[in-house]
């Protein structure tokens, strides 16, 4: 699995604009269970997403990212194995 660390480069009213197709974009990569639970950081400096895949499906996903493609945001991709879930969770170990 993976955290992906989004850090926005532009102002926020630029990333507001494209927000919409970047929701697109989460909302069909959620569709396919290759995303497991996403949200802006607080404050809004850019985003986190936790994803499931190999390093080259989750780059490959990342590079079609909206904010990507719009030069909107830095990524920074973080392998790792979850050893415990919470209960209902357990599915995500690996």
């Amino acid at each position: 699995m993976f955290i992906i660390t989004l850090t926005y480069t532009a102002p926020l009213d630029q990333i507001d604009v494209a927000r919409p197709a970047h929701l697109e974009w989460l909302k069909g990569h959620f569709a396919t269970g290759r995303f497991v639970v996403s949200g802006r950081q607080n404050p809004p400096v850019g985003g986190v997403i936790i994803a499931k895949g190999t390093r080259a499906e989750v780059e490959d996903v990342v590079k079609a990212d909206p904010y990507n493609v719009q030069g909107l945001a830095d990524y920074n991709l973080t392998e790792f194995v979850a050893g415990m879930t919470a209960p209902g969770l357990e599915s995500l170990k690996g």
